[in-house]
């Protein structure tokens, strides 16, 4: 069973309630859970190369994230985009490799740990106000300054 989507409630429910109730409940509630027609892997696939072609980068990182949960690997989204630059554009490739490289990382280990692929690091563990919170307390420095 695929995990209910909430981002359209979380991030536009105050502002835009009918889209974000369309974006959660029909576009990934119901189009986005017909695994007989389409596997989510193949619809993946299939939107990565939409948002490419469109050049909506944030949507499309968005969506690597969601392609590699999926199954999709690293090579495999590299080489989604070397076909594809072929056919709408080659910037639109060089902006898309960074990408990969933040959503998969740099080596030959795939990042698979979801608070790495986040801008905001979870950090160290912080036990000083444990007193204060259920569960669990972590601390990440944002700046060096």
């Amino acid at each position: 069973m695929a995990k209910k989507q909430t981002a359209g409630r979380d991030n536009l429910g105050d502002l835009a309630p009918k889209f974000a109730q369309l974006n959660d409940d029909v576009l990934f509630g119901e189009v986005w859970s017909r695994e007989e027609q389409l596997s989510p892997r193949d619809r993946s696939m299939i939107t990565i190369a939409a948002l490419f072609s469109a050049g909506l980068y944030p949507q499309l990182k968005s969506h690597l994230m969601i392609g590699k949960e999926h199954g999709i690997t690293k090579q495999e989204a590299v080489e989604i985009v070397t076909q594809l630059a072929f056919y709408c554009g080659w910037p639109k490739a060089w902006s898309t490799f960074p990408l990969i490289r933040e959503v998969y990382g740099d080596g030959e280990a795939e990042v698979t740990d979801p608070a790495k692929l986040s801008a905001f690091p979870v950090g160290e563990k912080n036990d000083a106000f444990a007193q204060y919170f259920i569960g669990q307390s972590y601390l990440a420095p944002l700046s060096t300054r």
